[in-house]
């Protein structure tokens, strides 16, 4: 019994102090949804616009350490689609990352942006059963 007590104590003292370090934003109240368009420069081909990525280190850049990605994609003919989550202490340093790492090889809009999905699967469900 007393062993249990012990161990009991232990783990009350010494646990918290192991925990890892806070998780990632996961509520929709501590982030927000941030969706950017990085426009190709259809006027340079593909190998000016990797230079101009490289030599600006857009890679390392963005998005800021602890930002998550939601979504990346190329549309072909437009350009890269990505959606991240922002905590939104952390929007200006987000938006100076693509100022400083995409402008000259992309051309960016920036969108806020909310998940409808749920909110269109129940409507298509509902429409369906009439």
């Amino acid at each position: 019994m007393r062993l249990f007590i012990i161990a009991g104590l232990l783990y009350v003292v010494v646990a918290p102090t192991i925990a890892p370090a806070q998780a990632p934003s996961t509520s929709p109240a501590d982030y927000v949804l941030i969706t950017v368009v990085l426009k190709h420069d259809q006027s340079r081909n593909l190998d000016e616009i990797t230079k101009l990525l490289d030599e600006q280190g857009f890679w390392a850049k963005f998005p800021p350490d602890g930002i998550a990605v939601e979504s990346w994609y190329v549309m072909m003919g437009l350009g890269h689609v990505a959606t991240f989550r922002v905590p939104p202490a952390r929007l200006r340093e987000f938006n100076r990352s693509i100022e400083a790492g995409a402008w000259k090889a992309f051309r960016s809009e920036i969108y806020a942006t909310y998940d409808f999905k749920e909110v269109a699967k129940t409507a298509r469900e509902r429409a369906l059963k009439k």
